[in-house]
């Protein structure tokens, strides 16, 4: 009998025997995260009304260099060039992009929804040829696991701001002064549901016992591996409800810093 050599005909860009709205989810995910990276990068380049009172916006923390008291080093520092405007948020918010950038779960969400690569499950995408991510430039999405390290760093800058957004300044004696406020509370969240997304990270799952062949050996690390897998297991819910956070968390400190908004005190 002679040997069959079945060949597999390419679909056209779009074709598909698909009966369900197929393209409604790549989009809302393009027009979703195609927002967050306009008003992002909008935010990014104020360097202006990122902090009122104890808040910080979390786009500008760490500030290292800034105006506000949360600096760590003072003002801008001199050898910054004199044609590049200045933003605090320039020095620090490369990390964070590119923690979720290089992430398992975005790179799948903005392949499909930005090159459509492919736009979904058996329906057609626009390439011929198929290299994955073992070659340049996508095996540079390997890096997430570096990322992941300054993003554990990150998140304790975040935690330490949430302290500081518990601290008033007294208008009449200038002490500060336990208190919460409405932003305390949306500052607490934010690093709760980033917490959440990073500790369900699929590189910190490796990291504290995935790479054991039998974890069950290594009880710490294999409680540890438990705990993330939890995590894990809505690391896409983490994910956008952290992003969306993150963005809200810039807009209240905004509105507050330019008087739109008043911050309410619980206590």
């Amino acid at each position: 009998m002679a040997n069959a050599n079945p060949t597999i005909e390419q679909r056209p860009f779009g074709a598909t025997m698909r009966p369900d709205a197929w393209w409604a989810q790549p989009l809302l995910v393009f027009v979703l995260l195609g927002g967050f990276v306009v008003y992002s990068t909008w935010a990014a380049w104020q360097g202006k009304n990122y902090h009122w009172g104890p808040y910080l916006s979390p786009f500008y923390s760490p500030e290292i260099f800034g105006n506000s008291p949360h600096s760590l080093f003072g003002p801008k520092p001199g050898w910054w060039p004199a044609w590049l405007p200045f933003s605090p948020a320039l020095l620090v918010l490369w990390v964070p992009g590119l923690f979720r950038v290089t992430c398992y779960y975005y790179r799948g969400a903005y392949y499909k929804s930005f090159w459509a690569d492919p736009p979904s499950c058996a329906v057609g995408e626009p390439r011929k040829t198929y290299l994955g991510e073992s070659s340049f430039p996508l095996i540079l999405q390997n890096v997430h696991r570096y990322f992941l390290y300054l993003a554990l760093i990150f998140l304790g800058f975040l935690a330490h701001d949430v302290w500081n957004a518990l601290w008033f300044t007294d208008a009449a004696t200038g002490r500060a002064t336990f208190g919460i406020g409405v932003g305390t509370l949306i500052l607490t969240a934010n690093v709760v549901l980033l917490a959440g997304y990073t500790f369900g990270c699929h590189s910190l799952r490796h990291l504290v016992g995935g790479f054991l062949d039998a974890p069950s050996k290594a009880p710490l690390c294999q409680k540890a591996y438990q705990c993330a897998g939890c995590f894990n297991r809505r690391h896409m819910l983490w994910a956008w409800m952290s992003l969306f956070s993150v963005m809200f968390s810039d807009i209240y400190v905004r509105l507050c810093a330019t008087g739109v908004w008043t911050d309410w005190r619980i206590i």
